[in-house]
């Protein structure tokens, strides 16, 4: 039996996230994820117009006359939460990032299964720490949440690669994949480049504006969360203070250059703003863009 407290907590999150995906991302999660797939349906005979590569040869020439090929889309969908859980994920100045990706696993999650997608979850730090296959249903929703929001990781390191490794390994058929991370990692170029090509793959970093910029508050003692190496600075030097902001802006850009040049899609989200607006615009992005 889970605590009161908790069981509060994960169905708070449910609440707000279910009036998100009625009110806001009814129809987009629809119109930006649909089936990928095509499953055939019948033939019918060749119209004036119709595009000369579903044509059915074999009926064809067993009938005497041009046949054309009808399918249907294959509607339902694998959705994948890839999560990172890595100590740098016990973070936030304002809100801790592993209770917004909480939120944010709940609204993907609703909007997958109110339009009958399976939704499954991988939680990684530097190794591989929980595997949730694809499944559709409300409780499945409410074991990712509680997974995310107080799953404590054997090992406190960050490995994308080793992730999307395992990802190519268990996920054999095509799904759309959401990699949720602070993105504290080097050397995942290349695997980024193998999953994107086979699944649908879309970062969602999740960002401290600590990690940005360094308030002026005098000496500190500092603990890298996943290192354990300590330091002490000076913040009030004004010299450092800059040095870190320029340090952090250049990550961030090579981030984003680095997800553009593979042509995958990065959302930006920060623990002191509202998640909502960065998801929204996502998806209005991605919906004008199938348009075109």
């Amino acid at each position: 039996m889970l605590p009161q407290e908790v069981f509060k907590k994960i169905r708070r999150i449910e609440i707000k996230s279910r009036r998100l995906v009625e009110d806001v991302f009814a129809g987009e999660y629809h119109s930006v994820f649909k089936g990928r797939g095509m499953e055939f349906l019948e033939v019918r005979e060749y119209q004036e117009g119709d595009d000369v590569r579903i044509i059915d040869w074999k009926v064809s020439a067993r009938m005497g006359r041009l046949f054309v090929k009808r399918f249907i889309e294959e509607r339902e969908l694998q959705i994948i939460l890839l999560v990172d859980s890595s100590y740098s994920e016990w973070f936030g100045s304002v809100e801790m990032k592993n209770e917004i990706v909480a939120e944010i696993t709940a609204l993907l999650s609703l909007s997958a299964i109110n339009n009958n997608d399976k939704v499954g979850l991988i939680i990684f730090s530097d190794k591989i720490e929980k595997y949730i296959a694809p499944k559709k249903g409300r409780r499945n929703v409410l074991r990712m949440i509680r997974e995310v929001l107080y799953f404590q990781p054997e090992h406190k390191g960050t490995s994308i690669k080793t992730a999307l490794e395992y990802l190519g390994r268990v996920v054999k058929k095509r799904a759309v994949v959401f990699l949720i991370s602070d993105f504290i990692d080097t050397d995942f170029r290349s695997s980024l480049a193998i999953i994107s090509r086979k699944h649908d793959l879309i970062g969602i970093k999740i960002t401290d504006k600590r990690e940005q910029e360094f308030p002026n508050v005098g000496f500190l003692e500092l603990e890298d969360a996943e290192s354990g190496e300590r330091m002490i600075i000076d913040s009030r030097d004004e010299g450092f203070r800059k040095r870190f902001a320029l340090a952090s802006k250049r990550r961030e850009e090579s981030l984003r250059m680095m997800f553009r040049s593979l042509g995958i899609d990065l959302v930006e989200i920060f623990t002191h703003k509202s998640y909502e607006r960065p998801l929204i615009d996502f998806f209005t992005r991605r919906a004008r863009r199938i348009r075109c």
